[in-house]
Protein backbone atom coordinates (compact mmCIF):
# COMPACT_ATOMS: atom_id res chain seq x y z
CA UNK A 1 0.00 0.00 0.00
CA UNK A 2 0.90 3.33 -0.79
CA UNK A 3 1.50 6.22 1.43
CA UNK A 4 -0.64 8.07 -0.13
CA UNK A 5 -3.43 5.71 -0.23
CA UNK A 6 -2.58 4.63 3.35
CA UNK A 7 -3.13 8.40 3.97
CA UNK A 8 -6.75 8.78 2.02
CA UNK A 9 -7.49 5.81 4.22
CA UNK A 10 -6.92 7.75 7.36
CA UNK A 11 -8.68 10.89 6.29
CA UNK A 12 -9.39 13.76 9.11
CA UNK A 13 -10.42 13.18 12.62
CA UNK A 14 -12.14 15.43 14.65
CA UNK A 15 -11.51 14.92 18.46
CA UNK A 16 -14.75 16.01 20.08
CA UNK A 17 -18.55 16.32 19.52
CA UNK A 18 -19.76 19.56 20.53
CA UNK A 19 -20.44 22.15 18.20
CA UNK A 20 -17.46 22.86 17.30
CA UNK A 21 -16.25 19.37 16.17
CA UNK A 22 -19.73 18.83 14.53
CA UNK A 23 -19.84 21.82 12.90
CA UNK A 24 -16.46 21.16 11.26
CA UNK A 25 -17.59 17.89 10.58
CA UNK A 26 -20.50 19.48 8.28
CA UNK A 27 -18.96 21.87 6.96
CA UNK A 28 -16.08 19.71 5.55
CA UNK A 29 -19.08 17.66 3.75
CA UNK A 30 -20.58 20.91 2.80
CA UNK A 31 -17.36 22.28 1.12
CA UNK A 32 -16.25 19.16 -0.93
CA UNK A 33 -14.25 16.88 1.67
CA UNK A 34 -15.28 13.33 0.30
CA UNK A 35 -12.89 11.46 2.14
CA UNK A 36 -13.46 9.45 5.37
CA UNK A 37 -14.55 11.35 8.42
CA UNK A 38 -14.56 10.41 11.89
CA UNK A 39 -16.06 12.25 14.99
CA UNK A 40 -14.94 11.24 18.30
CA UNK A 41 -17.16 12.06 21.35
CA UNK A 42 -16.24 11.17 25.05
CA UNK A 43 -19.74 11.52 26.28
CA UNK A 44 -22.24 8.52 25.34
CA UNK A 45 -24.92 10.87 24.04
CA UNK A 46 -26.17 12.07 20.49
CA UNK A 47 -24.10 15.32 19.94
CA UNK A 48 -25.65 17.82 21.22
CA UNK A 49 -25.94 22.22 21.80
CA UNK A 50 -24.81 23.55 25.21
CA UNK A 51 -26.73 26.95 25.94
CA UNK A 52 -30.21 24.90 26.39
CA UNK A 53 -28.93 22.89 28.93
CA UNK A 54 -28.94 26.24 31.99
CA UNK A 55 -32.48 26.58 30.05
CA UNK A 56 -34.94 24.59 28.44
CA UNK A 57 -33.14 21.64 29.55
CA UNK A 58 -32.30 22.02 33.31
CA UNK A 59 -36.55 23.15 33.76
CA UNK A 60 -37.64 20.24 32.17
CA UNK A 61 -38.88 22.15 29.13
CA UNK A 62 -37.37 19.79 26.97
CA UNK A 63 -35.45 16.18 27.00
CA UNK A 64 -32.28 17.03 25.33
CA UNK A 65 -30.73 19.29 22.78
CA UNK A 66 -29.43 17.12 19.76
CA UNK A 67 -28.28 18.31 16.88
CA UNK A 68 -30.06 17.86 13.78
CA UNK A 69 -27.88 15.93 11.55
CA UNK A 70 -27.97 13.16 9.98
CA UNK A 71 -24.48 11.62 10.16
CA UNK A 72 -24.99 8.59 8.70
CA UNK A 73 -26.18 10.71 5.85
CA UNK A 74 -23.72 12.34 5.40
CA UNK A 75 -20.98 9.79 5.41
CA UNK A 76 -19.48 10.72 9.05
CA UNK A 77 -18.73 8.12 11.79
CA UNK A 78 -19.89 8.87 14.58
CA UNK A 79 -17.81 6.89 17.90
CA UNK A 80 -19.41 8.15 21.10
CA UNK A 81 -18.51 7.33 24.48
CA UNK A 82 -14.57 7.12 23.19
CA UNK A 83 -12.51 9.21 25.21
CA UNK A 84 -8.76 10.53 23.88
CA UNK A 85 -6.24 9.92 26.34
CA UNK A 86 -2.94 11.02 24.11
CA UNK A 87 -1.53 12.36 20.59
CA UNK A 88 1.41 10.60 19.13
CA UNK A 89 1.90 13.13 16.29
CA UNK A 90 5.05 11.02 15.10
CA UNK A 91 2.75 8.30 14.17
CA UNK A 92 -0.32 10.51 13.60
CA UNK A 93 -2.33 8.52 15.78
CA UNK A 94 -4.65 8.98 18.63
CA UNK A 95 -4.75 7.03 21.96
CA UNK A 96 -7.94 5.88 23.16
CA UNK A 97 -9.24 3.14 25.69
CA UNK A 98 -10.52 1.60 22.40
CA UNK A 99 -7.03 1.25 20.80
CA UNK A 100 -5.46 3.68 18.55
CA UNK A 101 -7.14 5.85 15.81
CA UNK A 102 -5.16 6.90 13.15
CA UNK A 103 -5.01 9.94 11.40
CA UNK A 104 -4.49 12.23 7.75
CA UNK A 105 -5.62 15.37 9.42
CA UNK A 106 -6.76 16.13 12.86
CA UNK A 107 -9.17 19.08 14.39
CA UNK A 108 -9.21 19.43 18.05
CA UNK A 109 -12.49 20.44 18.98
CA UNK A 110 -12.29 19.29 22.77
CA UNK A 111 -13.84 22.64 24.33
CA UNK A 112 -13.41 23.27 28.25
CA UNK A 113 -14.12 21.97 30.86
CA UNK A 114 -15.25 23.88 34.35
CA UNK A 115 -13.04 24.67 36.92
CA UNK A 116 -14.22 22.83 39.56
CA UNK A 117 -13.66 24.67 43.63
CA UNK A 118 -10.78 22.79 45.53
CA UNK A 119 -11.98 20.16 48.36
CA UNK A 120 -15.47 20.15 46.81
CA UNK A 121 -15.31 16.98 44.49
CA UNK A 122 -17.52 14.28 45.91
CA UNK A 123 -19.41 16.30 48.46
CA UNK A 124 -23.37 15.80 47.81
CA UNK A 125 -25.02 18.41 46.77
CA UNK A 126 -22.53 19.73 44.47
CA UNK A 127 -22.84 20.18 41.28
CA UNK A 128 -21.16 21.64 37.96
CA UNK A 129 -22.96 22.70 34.72
CA UNK A 130 -21.32 21.91 31.26
CA UNK A 131 -23.05 18.24 30.43
CA UNK A 132 -26.20 16.83 29.40
CA UNK A 133 -25.29 14.73 32.79
CA UNK A 134 -25.21 17.79 34.70
CA UNK A 135 -28.61 18.92 33.65
CA UNK A 136 -30.26 16.15 34.15
CA UNK A 137 -28.40 15.79 37.58
CA UNK A 138 -29.66 19.11 38.77
CA UNK A 139 -33.14 19.35 37.10
CA UNK A 140 -35.10 16.90 39.65
CA UNK A 141 -32.84 18.88 42.64
CA UNK A 142 -34.38 22.25 41.27
CA UNK A 143 -38.02 21.01 40.71
CA UNK A 144 -37.56 19.67 44.59
CA UNK A 145 -37.11 23.69 44.76
CA UNK A 146 -34.46 23.88 47.86
CA UNK A 147 -32.32 26.47 48.76
CA UNK A 148 -29.63 26.98 46.06
CA UNK A 149 -26.18 28.51 46.51
CA UNK A 150 -24.32 29.58 43.37
CA UNK A 151 -20.39 30.47 43.63
CA UNK A 152 -19.77 32.31 41.12
CA UNK A 153 -21.65 35.79 39.50
CA UNK A 154 -20.44 35.51 35.87
CA UNK A 155 -23.13 34.77 32.88
CA UNK A 156 -23.44 31.27 33.40
CA UNK A 157 -23.91 32.08 37.27
CA UNK A 158 -26.56 34.91 36.43
CA UNK A 159 -28.10 32.08 33.87
CA UNK A 160 -28.43 29.83 36.55
CA UNK A 161 -29.85 31.72 39.36
CA UNK A 162 -32.23 33.28 36.70
CA UNK A 163 -33.62 29.42 36.28
CA UNK A 164 -33.45 28.40 39.68
CA UNK A 165 -35.35 31.47 40.36
CA UNK A 166 -38.01 30.57 37.56
CA UNK A 167 -38.02 26.67 39.38
CA UNK A 168 -39.18 28.51 42.46
CA UNK A 169 -35.78 28.46 44.61
CA UNK A 170 -34.18 30.45 47.07
CA UNK A 171 -31.31 31.06 45.43
CA UNK A 172 -28.08 32.81 47.20
CA UNK A 173 -25.01 33.66 44.77
CA UNK A 174 -21.77 34.18 45.89
CA UNK A 175 -18.91 35.98 44.02
CA UNK A 176 -15.31 36.60 45.54
CA UNK A 177 -14.37 39.37 43.92
CA UNK A 178 -16.27 43.09 44.78
CA UNK A 179 -19.00 42.95 42.05
CA UNK A 180 -20.55 41.09 39.13
CA UNK A 181 -19.21 39.89 35.80
CA UNK A 182 -15.45 41.56 37.41
CA UNK A 183 -13.41 39.34 34.65
CA UNK A 184 -15.66 40.53 31.82
CA UNK A 185 -16.89 43.99 31.93
CA UNK A 186 -15.78 47.51 33.47
CA UNK A 187 -17.41 48.03 36.84
CA UNK A 188 -19.84 50.81 35.36
CA UNK A 189 -20.67 48.75 32.67
CA UNK A 190 -21.94 45.76 35.68
CA UNK A 191 -22.98 47.78 38.07
CA UNK A 192 -26.64 47.76 36.46
CA UNK A 193 -26.46 44.15 36.20
CA UNK A 194 -26.18 43.86 39.74
CA UNK A 195 -29.84 44.86 40.03
CA UNK A 196 -31.18 42.36 38.39
CA UNK A 197 -30.64 39.84 41.37
CA UNK A 198 -32.45 41.65 43.68
CA UNK A 199 -35.19 42.56 41.32
CA UNK A 200 -35.84 38.75 40.70
CA UNK A 201 -35.40 37.95 44.44
CA UNK A 202 -31.95 36.65 44.48
CA UNK A 203 -29.54 37.20 47.19
CA UNK A 204 -26.22 38.55 45.91
CA UNK A 205 -23.06 38.22 48.25
CA UNK A 206 -20.00 40.02 46.94
CA UNK A 207 -16.47 40.34 48.26
CA UNK A 208 -16.78 36.77 49.45
CA UNK A 209 -14.48 33.84 48.94
CA UNK A 210 -16.07 29.86 49.86
CA UNK A 211 -13.86 28.52 52.53
CA UNK A 212 -15.58 24.91 52.10
CA UNK A 213 -18.76 23.14 50.98
CA UNK A 214 -20.02 20.67 53.32
CA UNK A 215 -22.98 18.49 52.35
CA UNK A 216 -26.23 21.11 53.42
CA UNK A 217 -24.08 24.41 53.67
CA UNK A 218 -21.75 26.56 52.42
CA UNK A 219 -18.64 27.86 54.78
CA UNK A 220 -17.73 31.66 53.74
CA UNK A 221 -13.88 32.84 54.36
CA UNK A 222 -15.54 35.46 57.25
CA UNK A 223 -16.98 32.70 59.58
CA UNK A 224 -20.96 32.75 57.65
CA UNK A 225 -22.34 29.83 56.72
CA UNK A 226 -25.02 30.02 54.46
CA UNK A 227 -28.01 26.99 54.10
CA UNK A 228 -27.71 24.88 50.82
CA UNK A 229 -29.90 22.20 49.42
CA UNK A 230 -27.91 22.45 46.48
CA UNK A 231 -24.75 24.17 45.38
CA UNK A 232 -23.61 24.85 41.86
CA UNK A 233 -20.19 26.54 40.73
CA UNK A 234 -19.72 28.40 37.86
CA UNK A 235 -16.13 29.93 38.64
CA UNK A 236 -15.68 29.53 34.88
CA UNK A 237 -13.77 27.07 32.51
CA UNK A 238 -10.44 26.29 31.15
CA UNK A 239 -9.25 24.54 27.76
CA UNK A 240 -10.14 20.88 27.87
CA UNK A 241 -6.22 20.44 26.70
CA UNK A 242 -4.80 18.57 29.15
CA UNK A 243 -4.52 15.04 27.52
CA UNK A 244 -2.44 16.98 25.07
CA UNK A 245 0.71 16.74 27.29
CA UNK A 246 3.71 15.82 25.90
CA UNK A 247 2.05 15.48 22.37
CA UNK A 248 4.19 18.74 20.96
CA UNK A 249 0.88 20.26 20.44
CA UNK A 250 2.20 24.22 21.84
CA UNK A 251 -0.15 25.52 24.83
CA UNK A 252 -0.84 28.77 26.27
CA UNK A 253 -0.18 29.38 30.30
CA UNK A 254 -4.29 29.16 29.59
CA UNK A 255 -4.51 26.17 28.60
CA UNK A 256 -5.26 26.73 25.23
CA UNK A 257 -4.11 25.55 21.93
CA UNK A 258 -2.07 28.21 20.50
CA UNK A 259 -3.30 28.34 16.62
CA UNK A 260 -2.22 30.40 14.03
CA UNK A 261 -4.21 32.67 11.82
CA UNK A 262 -5.49 29.98 9.88
CA UNK A 263 -6.31 27.09 12.97
CA UNK A 264 -3.29 25.39 12.41
CA UNK A 265 -1.56 23.93 15.49
CA UNK A 266 2.35 23.79 15.78
CA UNK A 267 1.92 20.36 14.32
CA UNK A 268 1.50 19.57 10.84
CA UNK A 269 -1.89 18.53 9.93
CA UNK A 270 -3.30 19.30 13.27
CA UNK A 271 -5.75 22.35 13.80
CA UNK A 272 -7.47 23.58 16.51
CA UNK A 273 -11.68 25.48 17.09
CA UNK A 274 -13.48 26.49 19.49
CA UNK A 275 -13.29 26.44 22.92
CA UNK A 276 -10.21 24.85 23.39
CA UNK A 277 -8.04 26.93 20.72
CA UNK A 278 -7.19 31.02 20.82
CA UNK A 279 -6.28 32.66 18.03
CA UNK A 280 -4.25 35.80 17.05
CA UNK A 281 -6.87 38.59 16.08
CA UNK A 282 -5.12 40.87 13.46
CA UNK A 283 -8.26 42.95 14.36
CA UNK A 284 -7.30 43.55 17.84
CA UNK A 285 -3.76 43.28 17.36
CA UNK A 286 -4.00 40.22 20.71
CA UNK A 287 -4.45 36.13 21.00
CA UNK A 288 -8.16 36.00 21.82
CA UNK A 289 -9.45 32.82 23.61
CA UNK A 290 -13.06 32.75 23.12
CA UNK A 291 -15.47 30.59 25.55
CA UNK A 292 -18.30 31.01 23.67
CA UNK A 293 -21.46 29.66 21.33
CA UNK A 294 -20.40 31.69 18.03
CA UNK A 295 -17.37 31.42 17.89
CA UNK A 296 -17.77 27.22 17.61
CA UNK A 297 -20.01 27.76 14.81
CA UNK A 298 -17.72 30.29 12.86
CA UNK A 299 -14.48 28.93 13.47
CA UNK A 300 -15.23 25.60 11.91
CA UNK A 301 -15.96 26.51 8.33
CA UNK A 302 -12.48 28.29 8.38
CA UNK A 303 -11.12 24.92 9.61
CA UNK A 304 -12.79 22.89 6.34
CA UNK A 305 -11.85 25.49 4.33
CA UNK A 306 -8.11 25.12 5.15
CA UNK A 307 -8.20 21.40 5.39
CA UNK A 308 -9.41 21.19 1.74
CA UNK A 309 -6.16 24.02 0.89
CA UNK A 310 -3.87 21.39 2.05
CA UNK A 311 -5.35 17.85 1.01
CA UNK A 312 -8.73 18.13 -0.80
CA UNK A 313 -10.75 19.38 -3.57
CA UNK A 314 -8.95 22.81 -3.07
CA UNK A 315 -5.32 21.04 -3.03
CA UNK A 316 -2.65 24.27 -3.77
CA UNK A 317 -4.75 27.36 -3.09
CA UNK A 318 -4.35 30.08 -0.30
CA UNK A 319 -5.04 29.59 3.16
CA UNK A 320 -8.72 31.47 4.68
CA UNK A 321 -7.40 33.45 7.75
CA UNK A 322 -10.01 33.12 10.69
CA UNK A 323 -10.55 36.72 12.25
CA UNK A 324 -13.95 37.27 13.44
CA UNK A 325 -15.66 39.75 15.38
CA UNK A 326 -16.20 37.48 19.04
CA UNK A 327 -20.54 37.68 19.69
CA UNK A 328 -22.21 36.29 22.37
CA UNK A 329 -25.29 36.19 24.19
CA UNK A 330 -26.76 35.38 27.47
CA UNK A 331 -30.55 35.14 28.78
CA UNK A 332 -30.70 36.39 32.37
CA UNK A 333 -33.88 37.62 34.55
CA UNK A 334 -35.83 38.30 32.09
CA UNK A 335 -33.51 40.33 29.85
CA UNK A 336 -31.62 38.91 27.23
CA UNK A 337 -27.99 40.81 26.79
CA UNK A 338 -25.73 40.61 23.51
CA UNK A 339 -22.20 41.25 23.58
CA UNK A 340 -20.00 42.02 19.86
CA UNK A 341 -16.05 42.35 19.80
CA UNK A 342 -13.82 42.90 22.19
CA UNK A 343 -13.43 45.67 23.81
CA UNK A 344 -9.85 45.44 25.93
CA UNK A 345 -7.89 48.54 24.41
CA UNK A 346 -10.93 51.25 24.01
CA UNK A 347 -10.75 54.62 24.90
CA UNK A 348 -13.64 55.82 24.51
CA UNK A 349 -16.90 54.10 26.23
CA UNK A 350 -20.55 55.48 25.35
CA UNK A 351 -23.78 55.03 26.93
CA UNK A 352 -27.20 54.65 24.36
CA UNK A 353 -30.25 54.69 27.01
CA UNK A 354 -30.66 54.95 30.63
CA UNK A 355 -29.05 51.44 32.47
CA UNK A 356 -31.71 51.92 34.72
CA UNK A 357 -34.54 51.00 31.97
CA UNK A 358 -35.36 47.98 30.50
CA UNK A 359 -32.89 48.62 27.31
CA UNK A 360 -29.89 50.27 26.97
CA UNK A 361 -26.09 49.67 25.20
CA UNK A 362 -22.74 50.54 25.35
CA UNK A 363 -20.10 51.02 22.87
CA UNK A 364 -16.61 50.89 23.39
CA UNK A 365 -14.21 53.08 20.65
CA UNK A 366 -10.82 53.14 20.01
CA UNK A 367 -9.17 55.91 17.50
CA UNK A 368 -12.95 56.90 16.74
CA UNK A 369 -13.91 53.27 15.01
CA UNK A 370 -16.28 51.27 17.11
CA UNK A 371 -14.40 48.08 19.14
CA UNK A 372 -17.22 46.47 20.81
CA UNK A 373 -20.96 46.73 21.90
CA UNK A 374 -22.83 45.47 24.43
CA UNK A 375 -27.04 45.48 24.30
CA UNK A 376 -29.41 45.05 26.58
CA UNK A 377 -33.06 44.32 24.65
CA UNK A 378 -31.48 46.54 21.65
CA UNK A 379 -30.90 43.47 19.64
CA UNK A 380 -30.26 46.08 16.78
CA UNK A 381 -27.11 48.14 17.81
CA UNK A 382 -25.86 44.35 18.19
CA UNK A 383 -26.41 43.50 14.49
CA UNK A 384 -25.44 46.84 13.35
CA UNK A 385 -22.81 46.98 15.29
CA UNK A 386 -20.86 43.96 14.20
CA UNK A 387 -21.01 45.20 11.06
CA UNK A 388 -19.04 48.75 11.81
CA UNK A 389 -16.68 47.13 13.83
CA UNK A 390 -15.87 44.92 10.31
CA UNK A 391 -15.83 47.84 8.48
CA UNK A 392 -13.46 49.78 10.92
CA UNK A 393 -15.10 53.25 10.23
CA UNK A 394 -14.79 56.29 11.98
CA UNK A 395 -17.87 57.47 13.75
CA UNK A 396 -19.68 60.57 15.32
CA UNK A 397 -19.31 60.23 19.33
CA UNK A 398 -22.28 62.77 19.72
CA UNK A 399 -24.57 60.28 17.20
CA UNK A 400 -23.40 56.93 19.14
CA UNK A 401 -24.64 58.78 22.48
CA UNK A 402 -27.74 58.97 20.75
CA UNK A 403 -30.26 55.94 21.49
CA UNK A 404 -32.44 57.32 18.70
CA UNK A 405 -29.98 57.16 16.09
CA UNK A 406 -29.41 53.97 14.65
CA UNK A 407 -26.04 52.98 15.00
CA UNK A 408 -25.35 52.30 11.18
CA UNK A 409 -25.99 56.30 10.95
CA UNK A 410 -23.69 57.32 13.58
CA UNK A 411 -20.76 57.24 10.95
CA UNK A 412 -18.53 60.31 11.10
Amino acid sequence: MSEQTEHNQRGVVIVGAGMAGVQTAVALREQGFDGPLTLLGAEPHQPYDRPPLSKAVLLGKAEDSAFDVDFEELGIELRLGTEVTGLRAADRELDTEAGPVPYEVLVLATGAEPLTLPGTEGVPGVHLLRTLDDAARLRPVLAAAPRAVVVGAGWIGAEFATAAREAGCAVTVVEAADRVLAGALPAEVAAPMARWYEEAGAELITGAKVAGIEEGRVLLADGRALPAGAVVVGIGARPATGWLGGSGVERGPDGSVTADAYLRTSLPGVYAVGDCASFPSGRYGKRLLVHHWDNALQGPRTVAANILAEVGAGAGEAGEVYDPVPYFWSEQFGRFVQYAGHHGGADTLLWRGDPAGAAWSVCWLRAGALVAVLAVGRPRDVAQGRKLIEAAVPLDPSKVADPATPLKSATA
